[in-house]
Protein backbone atom coordinates (compact mmCIF):
# COMPACT_ATOMS: atom_id res chain seq x y z
CA UNK A 1 0.00 0.00 0.00
CA UNK A 2 1.03 3.44 -0.60
CA UNK A 3 1.59 6.06 1.89
CA UNK A 4 0.58 9.71 1.59
CA UNK A 5 0.64 12.58 3.83
CA UNK A 6 -2.18 13.90 5.38
CA UNK A 7 -2.45 17.69 6.16
CA UNK A 8 -4.64 20.26 7.45
CA UNK A 9 -6.78 23.21 6.20
CA UNK A 10 -3.63 24.80 7.23
CA UNK A 11 -1.25 22.66 5.44
CA UNK A 12 0.72 21.58 8.22
CA UNK A 13 1.01 17.26 8.18
CA UNK A 14 -1.16 15.50 10.99
CA UNK A 15 0.17 12.05 9.95
CA UNK A 16 0.41 9.43 7.07
CA UNK A 17 -2.86 7.81 5.58
CA UNK A 18 -2.09 3.97 3.75
CA UNK A 19 -3.77 4.44 0.28
CA UNK A 20 -5.56 0.91 -1.02
CA UNK A 21 -3.61 -0.75 -3.96
CA UNK A 22 -6.33 -1.89 -5.74
CA UNK A 23 -7.74 2.03 -6.34
CA UNK A 24 -4.77 3.87 -6.15
CA UNK A 25 -2.03 1.90 -7.02
CA UNK A 26 -3.91 0.40 -10.21
CA UNK A 27 -2.48 -0.18 -13.90
CA UNK A 28 -2.88 3.16 -15.48
CA UNK A 29 -4.91 1.95 -19.02
CA UNK A 30 -4.73 5.52 -21.09
CA UNK A 31 -7.29 3.56 -23.65
CA UNK A 32 -9.93 3.06 -21.16
CA UNK A 33 -9.03 6.58 -19.95
CA UNK A 34 -9.82 8.27 -23.46
CA UNK A 35 -12.74 6.03 -23.83
CA UNK A 36 -13.96 7.28 -20.72
CA UNK A 37 -13.57 10.69 -20.68
CA UNK A 38 -15.10 10.73 -24.69
CA UNK A 39 -18.27 8.90 -23.60
CA UNK A 40 -18.55 12.02 -20.83
CA UNK A 41 -17.75 14.63 -23.28
CA UNK A 42 -20.40 12.92 -25.72
CA UNK A 43 -23.11 12.76 -22.96
CA UNK A 44 -22.89 16.18 -22.48
CA UNK A 45 -24.35 17.44 -25.99
CA UNK A 46 -27.45 18.42 -26.68
CA UNK A 47 -27.79 17.32 -29.93
CA UNK A 48 -30.41 19.87 -30.59
CA UNK A 49 -29.03 21.59 -33.57
CA UNK A 50 -31.50 21.46 -36.55
CA UNK A 51 -31.53 22.79 -40.18
CA UNK A 52 -34.62 23.04 -42.71
CA UNK A 53 -34.65 21.33 -45.21
CA UNK A 54 -36.54 22.36 -49.14
CA UNK A 55 -39.65 21.29 -48.02
CA UNK A 56 -39.55 22.97 -44.11
CA UNK A 57 -38.58 26.64 -45.83
CA UNK A 58 -41.50 28.54 -46.19
CA UNK A 59 -42.40 29.57 -50.21
CA UNK A 60 -40.98 28.22 -53.18
CA UNK A 61 -44.24 26.56 -54.48
CA UNK A 62 -44.10 28.75 -57.74
CA UNK A 63 -41.96 27.22 -60.60
CA UNK A 64 -39.86 29.96 -61.16
CA UNK A 65 -40.18 29.84 -65.23
CA UNK A 66 -40.81 27.29 -67.67
CA UNK A 67 -39.15 24.32 -68.39
CA UNK A 68 -37.90 24.69 -71.81
CA UNK A 69 -37.08 27.69 -73.88
CA UNK A 70 -35.46 30.13 -71.64
CA UNK A 71 -32.32 28.83 -71.79
CA UNK A 72 -31.37 28.27 -68.50
CA UNK A 73 -30.92 25.10 -66.22
CA UNK A 74 -34.58 24.09 -65.61
CA UNK A 75 -35.90 24.92 -62.03
CA UNK A 76 -38.71 23.46 -60.11
CA UNK A 77 -38.36 25.51 -56.80
CA UNK A 78 -36.90 28.49 -55.39
CA UNK A 79 -36.19 26.30 -52.53
CA UNK A 80 -33.93 23.96 -53.55
CA UNK A 81 -30.61 24.15 -52.18
CA UNK A 82 -28.78 25.83 -54.36
CA UNK A 83 -31.00 28.84 -54.34
CA UNK A 84 -30.02 32.02 -51.66
CA UNK A 85 -33.18 31.14 -48.68
CA UNK A 86 -33.53 27.75 -50.49
CA UNK A 87 -33.28 24.86 -47.95
CA UNK A 88 -30.11 22.81 -46.65
CA UNK A 89 -29.22 19.82 -47.92
CA UNK A 90 -28.15 16.88 -46.02
CA UNK A 91 -27.30 19.63 -42.82
CA UNK A 92 -28.00 18.49 -39.22
CA UNK A 93 -31.18 17.16 -37.57
CA UNK A 94 -31.59 16.83 -33.80
CA UNK A 95 -30.13 13.42 -32.87
CA UNK A 96 -28.50 11.70 -29.08
CA UNK A 97 -25.30 11.33 -29.03
CA UNK A 98 -25.83 9.28 -26.09
CA UNK A 99 -23.13 6.62 -25.52
CA UNK A 100 -22.59 4.29 -22.74
CA UNK A 101 -19.83 2.33 -21.05
CA UNK A 102 -20.36 -0.66 -18.92
CA UNK A 103 -19.53 -1.12 -15.29
CA UNK A 104 -16.64 -3.04 -15.51
CA UNK A 105 -14.94 -0.78 -17.90
CA UNK A 106 -16.26 2.43 -15.61
CA UNK A 107 -14.62 1.11 -13.03
CA UNK A 108 -11.00 0.39 -14.40
CA UNK A 109 -11.07 4.39 -15.87
CA UNK A 110 -11.83 5.22 -12.38
CA UNK A 111 -8.91 3.43 -10.71
CA UNK A 112 -6.48 4.45 -13.70
CA UNK A 113 -7.53 8.29 -12.94
CA UNK A 114 -7.00 8.05 -9.28
CA UNK A 115 -3.76 6.12 -9.60
CA UNK A 116 -2.37 8.43 -12.17
CA UNK A 117 -3.07 11.36 -9.63
CA UNK A 118 -1.26 9.43 -7.54
CA UNK A 119 1.35 8.46 -9.42
CA UNK A 120 2.14 11.88 -10.64
CA UNK A 121 2.35 13.14 -6.66
CA UNK A 122 -0.71 15.53 -7.73
CA UNK A 123 -3.30 13.90 -4.92
CA UNK A 124 -3.60 15.83 -1.43
CA UNK A 125 -5.09 14.22 1.18
CA UNK A 126 -6.91 16.79 3.45
CA UNK A 127 -7.85 15.24 7.31
CA UNK A 128 -11.15 17.41 6.94
CA UNK A 129 -12.15 20.57 4.97
CA UNK A 130 -14.76 22.63 6.38
CA UNK A 131 -16.21 26.13 6.29
CA UNK A 132 -18.70 27.36 9.27
CA UNK A 133 -19.81 30.27 6.86
CA UNK A 134 -19.24 31.38 3.60
CA UNK A 135 -15.98 32.56 3.41
CA UNK A 136 -13.89 32.49 0.01
CA UNK A 137 -11.23 33.77 2.10
CA UNK A 138 -11.18 30.71 4.19
CA UNK A 139 -10.83 28.12 1.45
CA UNK A 140 -8.36 30.33 -0.51
CA UNK A 141 -6.21 30.54 2.47
CA UNK A 142 -6.63 26.64 3.03
CA UNK A 143 -5.15 26.46 -1.03
CA UNK A 144 -2.37 28.45 -0.58
CA UNK A 145 -1.43 26.56 2.29
CA UNK A 146 -1.68 23.62 0.59
CA UNK A 147 0.49 24.71 -2.46
CA UNK A 148 -2.51 24.73 -4.92
CA UNK A 149 -2.14 27.51 -7.35
CA UNK A 150 -3.43 25.66 -10.42
CA UNK A 151 -6.66 24.12 -11.29
CA UNK A 152 -8.04 21.99 -8.72
CA UNK A 153 -10.63 19.25 -7.89
CA UNK A 154 -11.54 19.73 -4.16
CA UNK A 155 -13.59 15.98 -3.51
CA UNK A 156 -15.41 16.04 -0.09
CA UNK A 157 -17.31 13.10 1.21
CA UNK A 158 -20.72 15.01 1.60
CA UNK A 159 -22.75 17.90 0.75
CA UNK A 160 -21.35 20.79 2.80
CA UNK A 161 -23.10 24.35 1.33
CA UNK A 162 -20.66 26.46 2.93
CA UNK A 163 -17.71 24.51 1.54
CA UNK A 164 -19.11 24.38 -1.96
CA UNK A 165 -20.55 27.73 -2.18
CA UNK A 166 -17.37 29.51 -0.34
CA UNK A 167 -14.88 28.02 -3.40
CA UNK A 168 -17.38 29.09 -6.28
CA UNK A 169 -15.84 32.12 -6.26
CA UNK A 170 -12.15 31.18 -6.89
CA UNK A 171 -10.85 30.19 -10.16
CA UNK A 172 -10.31 27.37 -11.72
CA UNK A 173 -11.14 25.59 -8.52
CA UNK A 174 -14.26 22.66 -8.74
CA UNK A 175 -16.21 20.84 -6.12
CA UNK A 176 -17.46 17.30 -6.55
CA UNK A 177 -18.63 14.65 -3.72
CA UNK A 178 -17.66 11.23 -4.17
CA UNK A 179 -20.39 9.67 -5.16
CA UNK A 180 -20.38 11.43 -8.18
CA UNK A 181 -16.62 11.72 -9.23
CA UNK A 182 -15.76 11.13 -12.51
CA UNK A 183 -12.92 10.18 -14.56
CA UNK A 184 -13.81 13.68 -16.63
CA UNK A 185 -13.38 15.55 -13.12
CA UNK A 186 -10.24 14.12 -12.43
CA UNK A 187 -7.97 14.28 -15.76
CA UNK A 188 -9.28 17.65 -16.29
CA UNK A 189 -7.77 18.77 -12.85
CA UNK A 190 -4.18 19.56 -12.30
CA UNK A 191 -4.35 18.85 -8.12
CA UNK A 192 -6.97 16.95 -6.63
CA UNK A 193 -7.77 17.55 -3.15
CA UNK A 194 -9.51 14.80 -0.91
CA UNK A 195 -10.51 14.39 2.59
CA UNK A 196 -9.35 11.51 4.14
CA UNK A 197 -13.39 10.65 4.59
CA UNK A 198 -14.04 10.24 1.28
CA UNK A 199 -10.89 8.37 0.95
CA UNK A 200 -12.18 6.03 2.96
CA UNK A 201 -15.81 5.56 1.74
CA UNK A 202 -14.07 5.39 -1.65
CA UNK A 203 -12.38 1.86 -0.52
CA UNK A 204 -15.00 0.68 1.05
CA UNK A 205 -17.24 1.01 -1.83
CA UNK A 206 -14.61 -0.18 -4.41
CA UNK A 207 -11.57 -1.96 -2.17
Amino acid sequence: MANVTVFNMAGQEVGTMALSDAIFGAEINGAVLHAAVRAYLLNQRQGTQSTLTRTEVSGGGKKPWRQKGTGRARQGSTRSPQWTHGGVALGPKPRSWRTGMNKKTKRIALFSALSAKVAEGKLIVVDDITCESYKTKVMANMLAALKVDTRALIVLPEVNPFTVKSCANLARVETTLVGTLNVYEIMKADKMVITAAAVKKLEEVYA
